[in-house]
């Protein structure tokens, strides 16, 4: 066979619009920005035809409002709806206000139903009326139904769209019926769910799988189990179960045992990618941000934290006041005490960081987490007596008084003790009273590092220099 007659198994990247490593390039966007200025629709149209909905995605990203405006208008339909759920949160919101709600109705019988209800989700009351009254009755119904569900669920996230089988068929039964199925199939899926008369799942078979075996192979004989998963579940719990048991996908059933759905591995990277944004984010105290939040937005998101930030610094400042006495007589004291509450936010924020990561994939609980306190402690002792001869030894000679630098390597030690068991114990006491240990732990991790910082340095000098 000649190679000509191969089909390529993927689009070729357009190399003028991709870099080596799947980036827009500059050069690219400029020609959009350019055709989006002159208004030449046939020319947008033209240079995003080919590109892939993620990268049409990203394009709308580096655009400004305005330009976002002319594109948008120009997309096929097709593109636009597979466009539209890979968009951040605030660009989508701002793009789907300049779509008529006809187009938009006619983009959204293309997706599968999470991703419609999603999109559909993010409509003014009134746009969305118009656009699920355009719609036909059964992709209407199936984007309502997904709506009832509670934000952050599994009945919001899987799609309606399953293939499932009875458990009399067998093997050439249910591959006659997929065939048959044509346009009616669901755009992904990679188990066929196997279901009693209730319509509840009992196993579930590969497409793989099935494919291997004789046509007069019986459903029940090669069948595995399945995990089912609940449609109030949350969302991060589901992923927290597609990454336990490396799954692909997964039926999701009612409060009647009855099969109702699928999550797929697609959705569920998203979650993943979604949470570790979130948690990224909460730690440094940032609301959740895209690339199409307005500054009004983002102080409104930041400030709150800060202000918060800004009282608990005002401990430190007091017990710096506390002490001025001691450091008018000792001046040394004001260039080195910043070195101890730095390096100890530092190690109470590692300690910090691997804890709410422990947390959030479920490798701490109740049955480990003496252990992990103990162990953060160790650690953070350890790194104290590393450190505090080095430093010791830098202030004494600095300063011309060997006591200084006992004094701060004394205080080093304690603070980097105090930092690590802050930085365990603040995300564990959160989780435990049923909050999210990501949101606030940083500000309480830096104040008491901070505080005690100051004061065991400063109290140890009024004590030893005095």
């Amino acid at each position: 066979m000649s190679t000509d007659a191969i089909a390529p198994l993927a689009p070729e990247i357009d190399h003028e619009a991709l870099d080596e490593d799947y980036v827009l390039t500059p050069a690219f966007v400029e020609k959009v920005v350019d055709a989006a200025d002159d208004g030449d629709g046939a020319r947008l149209r033209d240079l995003t035809e080919d590109l892939h909905p993620a990268d049409v995605a990203d394009l709308m990203g580096f655009l400004t409002a305005e330009h976002r405006s002319v594109v948008v208008q120009w997309l096929a339909p097709d593109l636009l709806a597979e466009t539209l759920p890979e968009l951040d949160d605030g660009i989508r919101e701002e793009v789907l206000e300049r779509v008529p709600h006809l187009i938009l109705a006619e983009a959204l019988q293309e997706l599968d139903s999470d991703d419609a209800a999603a999109v559909v989700e993010d409509l003014e009351d009134d746009q969305r009326e118009k656009v699920l009254a355009a719609m036909p009755e059964v992709d209407r119904a199936a984007i309502e139904s997904s709506l009832g569900y509670a934000e952050d669920s599994a009945g919001r996230l899987m799609q309606r769209e399953v293939m499932a089988a009875p458990q009399f068929w067998n093997v050439g039964d249910t591959i006659d019926h997929i065939r048959a199925q044509g346009e009616d199939l669901p755009e992904l899926f990679f188990d066929i769910y196997v279901v009693d008369p209730l319509n509840r799942p009992v196993g579930g078979v590969s497409v793989s799988g099935l494919l291997r075996m004789p046509r007069a192979t019986k459903l029940t004989d090669i069948m595995e189990p399945v995990n089912e998963i609940t449609v109030d579940q949350d969302q991060e719990e589901v992923a927290y179960i597609f990454e336990k048991y490396h799954l692909i996908s997964a039926p999701v059933i009612d409060s009647a045992g009855r099969l109702v759905g699928q999550i797929t591995v697609d959705d569920i990277v998203n979650i993943i990618q979604e949470e570790n944004r979130e948690d990224i984010l909460r730690l440094a105290g940032v609301s959740d941000e895209d690339r199409g939040s307005t500054v009004p937005e983002i102080v409104r998101g930041r400030v709150p934290w800060l202000a918060v930030n800004l009282l608990t610094a005002s401990l430190g400042a007091g017990v710096i006041a506390f002490f001025g006495g001691t450091i008018e007589q000792i001046v040394a004291l004001a260039a080195l005490m910043p070195i101890v509450s730095a390096i100890g936010g530092n190690a109470g924020t590692q300690a910090l960081t691997v804890t709410v990561r422990a947390l959030a994939t479920r490798e701490l609980n109740s049955s480990n987490a003496r252990r992990t306190f103990f162990r953060e402690l160790v650690v953070g002792l350890a790194n104290g007596l590393v450190l505090a001869p080095l430093l010791g030894l830098g202030a004494g000679w600095w300063s011309g008084d060997w006591r200084v630098g006992g004094v701060i390597a004394a205080a080093m030690v304690l603070n980097l003790a105090i930092a690590a068991s802050v930085g365990v114990l603040t995300p564990l006491t959160l989780s435990k009273l049923k909050q999210d240990p990501a949101v606030s732990s940083a500000v309480f991790v830096t104040a008491t590092t901070d505080f005690f910082g100051f004061l065991i340095f400063l109290g140890l000098a009024t004590v030893v220099l005095l």
